[in-house]
C-alpha cells in the first residue's frame, strides 16, 4: 500500500486536501481540481496494482466505459491519470451519506429507502443497457446526497481487484478487497472479502460469483446484490450472514434467504416477493432486467405513499434491530421439551405442510416452464422498441445515398407514429452509418428489443432491397425479406416493409394503424425529392440547407398536397435564419417563409407534430407571440410525445422566458428520446450552465464534443461557459477551434473579439470587430453578436444601436436578453428595460 499523501500534494492538476478512506483498492482523498475549480474524490492505486501494466490497462478500459455513462444516479469517473509513477482515478465527489449509514441510523422511512433504491435501479439500468456490470454492488457503494438523490459509486472498478490467476499471473495479493466508496462522514472499514477466484464483496455477491464462475457473471449478478441490499434496508440485517467468509459463501450458494417475517411482520407482501425474486439462486429465476425492479419499486412506493391499503412503515432502532453476525436461534435452549403427543402432532403438521409446499413448487415450476415456452415460441409479442439502421448502399449508380438514408428515415418516421412502439430517432441510428454492425451490440447500446437492418442496390431503374429484423435479446432472426422492385415502386415498397414489420412484431395498433396507413403522397417522384431534401437538411450546412430548399420545393411542385414536404420547407427556413445553426440568411427574409410553409402543412394535415414545432419557432422569434408559441409546442408534444425535436425546441423557448428548471426537464426528456443527438446534447450543457451547474455543463459539453470533434455548437457553448467562469484564455482557445473548423464563421470571430475585449486587449478586439463589420456589409451577420462586443469594450451607446438593429432584423439572439449572462453589464441601463418591454419577453 502507498504511504498516505499529505495535504497540499499535487497530482496533475489536483491538489490533495484530506484523506477520505482506505482499503485494498488504495487510499481515497478529497482534492481540488485547479483547472475546473471543483472538488473531486481521488483514488490512488496501490503500487503493486499500478506496477502491472496488464491490470492497469484492463482497469482503464473498464473505467473508460464507466466514464461514458451519463445518468443522474451514477457517480461519474472524470479521469484516469498518472503523475510521476502514481496512478490515480479522479471521480465525482459526492457529499452525503452511504446507504449503510442511513440503514443503521434507524431514522429513515421505508418509503424513502424505496425511492433511493428505485433511483439506484434506474442508474443500474442505464449501465446494464451499455453492457456494464457493477460486480460489487453494496450499501457502501450507494451514496445518498444531502438533497436526497442516490448515486451508485465505482462502476466497473471491481475489475481491478480480480485476483491472481483469473486472466494472468499478476495479482494484487491473496485476497481481493472490496471497492471503496468514498464518504467524508466515516472512517473506512473493509468488509469481509473473498479469497481465490471469487470476485465481489461477501454478503452481496451472487451464487455464481461465490462459486468463482466468472464467465457466468452478468447483469443478473447485480440484481442479486440489489436484492441483498433491499433485504438489509427492510430488516436491518444482512440477507446472508455468518461466522466467517466460508460460512457466508456456503449460505449464498446453498441456503435460501431468511424469511423477512423473522425480523419484522409489517412488510408489504409485494415487497417480500420482489426481494425473493431478486435473490433467487438461479439467474434465470431472477428478474431479467433491473429496469423491471425499478418499475415495481416505484409502483409499490406510490401505493405506500398514498396509503392505498399499505401502512408506510418507518425504520427505527425499535423495528429494525441491530446487524447480527449470525442468524438468531429459532428455539430457546432453556425452553421445556414438548411431550410425545404434542411432538407427534407437530411432526404430522410439518409433514403436511412440506407436502403442500412441494406441490405448490411443482405447480409454480410447471407454470414457469410453460410461460417460458410460450414466450420462446412468440418472442415478438414482447417487443416494444426498435431501431431502424441506415440501409447499406451497395449501388453502382451515382448520387443514390439519399435513397438508402431516406428509406431508413421514412421507416423511422412511419413507425414512430405507432402509439405502442418506441423507435430510436434518426440522429441516434445514423451514428452507425457506414460501419460494420452487430445488431445485438447495437440493440444493447440503443436499449431496444429489435433492430432492423438492410441493404439497397440500384441498377438503372431496378431496385433490390434486402431487410432483416432481429430480436437482439435472443439473437434471433424474426424476419427477412428481399424485394425486387422498380424505382417507380419505391413509395409502395416502403409502405409494404413498414406493414410487414408491424405484422412480424405483432404490434397492437389502433384503428387504421394511424400514421402507418396514412398516404402522405401518392406521387413517387415527389417522395424521392422529399427524401433528397431531408438528406441535405440533415447535413446542417449552408450548402445543405440551400439544396434542401430546392428539393422540398420540387417535391411540392410535383404534389401540392404533400404536407411533409411543406414541413421540411418550414424546418429549413427556421434553421437557415439562425447563425448558431449554420444559416446566414436574414430572419426577416426566411422566418415569414417558414411560417407560410408550416401553416400550409397544418392546413393539409393538422395531426403532424413537425409543423407545429416549426410554427412555434417562428411565433416567438418573429411574431413575438409567446403564449401562442407555447400552445404550438404543447400541441406538438400532445400529437407525438416521442418527437425529440418538440421537447428540444420547447426547452430552448423555456430558457428564453427564464423558466430554467422546466427547460432542464424538457431538454433531459429530449436527450432520453434521442441520446446521440449532437444539438440536443449541446443544449443540455447550455441549460445546465443557465442553472448555475457550471462543472456539469463543462463535463456535458466535453462529452458532446468527444462524440464529434467537428461539431462547433458544443465547442462554442463550452467557450461561453468558460467566459462565464472568467476563464478567458480557455474561452479564446475554444473560439479559435470553432474558427478553424468552420472556416471563419462570424460566430467564432465574434466570440474571439469579445474575449479580447474582456481581457483588456482592445486592439485585438477591434481587429476582429472590423472583420465582422466588413462581413455585415456583404451578408447577414447577427447584430446581437456585434452589440455584445461593443458592450465588452465599454461602448454602451454603440451596443444599444446594434441591439436596436437586431430587434428590427428579428435576430434570433436578441430575444435572449433575459437569460444570457453576456447582457449583464447593460441591465441597469433604462434602454435595456425599454428593449425588453418592446420585445415583450414574459
Amino acid at each position: 500500500m502507498n504511504s498516505p499523501l499529505a495535504p497540499g500534494t499535487k497530482l496533475g492538476r489536483y491538489e490533495i486536501r484530506s484523506q477520505l478512506g482506505m482499503g485494498g483498492m488504495g487510499i481515497v482523498y478529497l482534492a481540488d481540481d485547479a483547472q475546473l475549480q471543483r472538488r473531486v474524490a481521488i483514488k490512488v492505486l496501490p503500487k503493486d496494482v499500478a506496477s502491472s501494466r496488464s491490470r492497469v490497462w484492463r482497469f482503464e478500459q473498464e473505467a473508460k466505459a464507466a466514464a461514458a455513462l451519463n445518468h443522474p444516479n451514477i457517480a461519474h469517473v472524470y479521469e484516469i491519470g498518472e503523475d510521476q509513477g502514481t496512478h490515480f482515478i479522479a471521480m465525482e465527489y459526492v457529499d452525503g451519506h452511504t446507504l449503510t449509514e442511513l440503514i443503521h441510523s434507524g431514522q429513515t422511512e421505508l418509503v424513502k429507502f424505496l425511492r433511493y433504491l428505485q433511483h439506484t435501479a434506474e442508474g443500474l439500468a442505464k449501465a446494464h443497457d451499455a453492457g456494464i456490470v457493477h460486480r460489487d454492488l453494496k450499501p457502501d457503494n450507494i451514496m445518498i446526497t444531502r438533497d436526497g438523490h442516490a448515486k451508485v459509486m465505482d462502476f466497473g472498478l471491481a475489475k481491478l481487484i480480480e485476483p491472481r490467476g483469473v486472466e494472468d499471473a499478476e495479482g494484487i495479493g491473496d485476497e481481493a478487497n472490496t471497492v471503496l466508496a468514498a464518504s467524508p462522514h466515516r472512517p473506512f472499514s473493509p468488509a469481509l472479502t473473498s479469497p481465490g477466484t471469487v470476485l465481489g464483496t461477501v454478503g452481496y455477491m451472487s451464487p455464481e460469483q461465490a462459486q468463482g464462475k466468472t464467465d457466468q457473471i452478468d447483469h443478473r449478478s447485480d440484481i442479486f446484490a440489489f436484492g441483498c441490499i433491499l433485504f438489509e434496508v427492510v430488516t436491518g440485517n444482512k440477507a446472508f450472514d455468518g461466522t466467517d467468509t466460508i460460512d457466508i459463501l456456503n449460505k449464498i450458494i446453498r441456503q435460501p434467504v431468511p424469511p423477512i417475517t423473522d425480523f419484522r411482520s409489517d412488510v408489504p407482501t409485494h415487497l417480500q416477493r420482489i426481494i425473493r425474486r431478486c435473490v433467487a439462486k438461479d439467474p434465470e429465476a431472477r428478474y431479467q432486467t433491473i429496469k423491471d425492479v425499478a418499475i415495481e419499486l416505484k409502483e409499490l412506493r406510490l401505493e405506500m405513499a398514498s396509503g392505498d391499503g399499505i401502512e408506510p412503515a418507518t425504520l427505527t432502532s425499535n423495528t429494525m434491530g441491530s446487524t447480527a453476525t449470525s442468524l438468531p436461534s429459532q428455539t430457546s435452549p432453556s425452553s421445556n421439551a414438548p411431550n410425545t403427543t404434542s411432538s407427534s402432532i407437530v411432526t404430522d403438521l410439518k409433514r403436511h405442510k412440506v407436502a403442500a409446499v412441494l406441490t405448490l413448487l411443482v405447480i409454480l415450476v410447471a407454470a414457469g416452464a410453460l410461460a417460458f415456452y410460450l414466450r420462446s415460441r412468440n418472442v415478438s409479442d414482447e417487443i416494444e422498441s426498435i431501431a431502424v439502421l441506415p440501409f447499406q448502399n451497395k449501388s453502382t449508380e451515382p448520387d443514390t445515398e439519399y435513397l438508402s438514408d431516406g428509406l431508413a428515415e421514412s421507416l423511422i418516421y412511419r413507425l414512430s407514429q405507432l402509439p405502442h412502439l418506441k423507435v430510436s430517432p434518426t440522429s441516434s441510428v445514423f451514428h452507425y452509418k457506414g460501419k460494420e454492425i452487430d445488431p445485438v451490440k447495437v440493440g444493447q447500446e440503443l436499449g431496444v428489443s429489435a433492430v432492423l437492418s438492410g441493404r439497397m442496390v440500384q441498377r438503372g431503374d431496378s431496385l433490390t432491397i434486402s431487410v432483416e429484423l432481429v430480436d437482439v435479446r435472443n439473437n434471433k432472426l424474426l424476419w427477412g425479406e428481399q424485394y425486387e422492385r422498380k424505382m417507380s415502386d419505391l413509395l409502395t415498397t416502403q409502405r409494404e416493409i413498414a406493414h410487414e414489420i408491424v405484422e412480424k412484431l405483432k404490434l397492437k395498433v389502433s384503428g387504421d394503424e394511424k400514421g402507418l396507413a396514412k398516404q402522405y403522397t401518392d406521387n413517387n417522384e415527389a417522395y424521392q425529392l422529399y427524401l433528397k431534401g431531408r438528406f441535405y437538411w440533415n447535413k446542417r450546412s449552408n450548402d445543405g440547407f440551400e439544396k434542401a430548399l430546392e428539393y422540398f420545393q420540387q417535391a411540392i411542385d410535383r404534389d401540392p398536397n404533400f404536407a411533409l414536404a411543406y414541413a421540411g420547407l418550414a424546418d429549413t427556413y427556421d434553421l437557415i435564419g439562425g447563425p448558431e445553426a449554420g444559416g446566414d440568411r436574414s430572419p426577416n427574409e426566411v422566418l415569414p417563409k417558414a411560417k407560410v410553409a408550416a401553416l400550409k402543412a397544418l392546413q393539409l394535415d393538422e395531426t403532424l407534430a413537425e409543423p407545429h414545432v416549426s410554427l412555434a419557432h417562428v411565433t416567438y422569434y418573429y411574431d413575438r407571440d409567446w403564449a401562442g408559441a407555447e400552445r404550438e409546442f404543447k400541441r406538438a408534444i400532445e400529437l407525438n410525445p416521442n418527437y425529440p425535436q418538440a421537447h428540444f425546441w420547447y426547452a430552448v423557448y423555456l430558457t428564453v422566458v427564464v423558466r430554467r428548471e422546466e427547460a432542464l426537464s424538457e431538454i433531459r426528456r429530449a436527450q432520453d428520446l434521442d441520446p446521440l443527438s449532437l444539438p440536443i446534447n449541446a443544449w443540455v450543457g447550455r441549460i445546465l450552465a443557465l442553472n448555475g451547474q457550471y462543472d456539469q455543463a463543462i463535463e456535458q459539453l466535453r462529452k458532446t464534443a468527444d462524440m464529434d470533434p467537428n461539431f462547433i455548437l458544443a465547442i462554442h457553448r463550452l467557450a461561453l461557459v468558460y467566459e462565464e467562469k472568467g476563464m478567458y484564455d480557455e474561452a479564446i482557445s475554444k473560439f479559435q477551434q470553432v474558427l478553424k473548423i468552420s472556416g471563419g464563421r462570424p460566430l467564432a470571430v465574434a466570440g474571439i473579439a469579445r474575449e479580447y475585449a474582456l481581457m483588456g486587449k482592445r486592439d485585438e478586439a477591434q481587429k476582429n470587430l472590423d472583420v465582422l463589420l466588413q462581413l455585415w456589409k456583404e451578408r447577414y451577420v447577427s447584430p446581437t453578436m456585434i452589440a455584445l462586443i461593443y458592450s465588452a469594450l465599454g461602448n454602451t451607446d454603440k451596443a444599444f444601436e446594434w441591439l436596436d438593429t437586431a430587434d428590427k432584423a428579428h435576430d434570433l439572439n436578441v430575444v435572449r436578453l433575459k437569460e444570457d449572462f453576456r447582457f449583464n453589464s447593460l441591465r441597469s441601463d433604462p434602454r435595456f428595460t425599454a428593449l425588453v418591454r418592446r420585445i415583450g419577453i414574459p
